[in-house]
């Protein structure tokens, strides 16, 4: 017994170290606007992708259902929308990646598989106001 060594183990700490924030700092103007039947929190010179739009690329295209806004210190809550407007650029038309659709029923030799690729128009928001 004499002869014993004694080990320990040594335990790696984690560090937890606050994470850093790269890109463009925030503008701090923000919205929540209505468009294709789905609300959006938008941001200014941000890129946005949304339900396919009439425009074509290069055109600007006004949201006018806004429905709320934040501007540094004021929040201004609509009933339902606020009067403000969002202005984009559309930048491109484009087809999301596909999604596969598979209806299945047992016993019934029921199979059906069948693919859809939603229509989407990248905007960039250009000003908030």
């Amino acid at each position: 017994m004499a002869n014993e060594k004694k080990t320990t183990k040594k335990v790696a700490e984690k560090k937890t170290e606050p994470k850093k924030v790269t890109g463009k700092k925030s503008s701090g103007k923000f919205a929540v606007i209505k468009t294709g039947g789905k609300q959006y929190l938008v941001e200014e010179g941000r890129y946005y992708n949304f339900e396919k739009l009439p425009e074509e690329e290069g055109k600007t295209v006004t949201f006018t259902e806004v429905l709320l806004t934040i501007d540094g210190k004021t929040v201004k809550i609509g009933k339902p929308i606020v009067e403000a407007k969002v202005t984009g650029k559309v930048l491109s038309q484009f087809k999301d990646d596909k999604v596969k659709v598979f209806k299945y029923k047992k016993r019934k030799r029921y199979r059906k598989t069948y693919g859809h690729r939603q229509p989407l128009t990248k905007v960039e928001i250009v000003k908030i106001g």
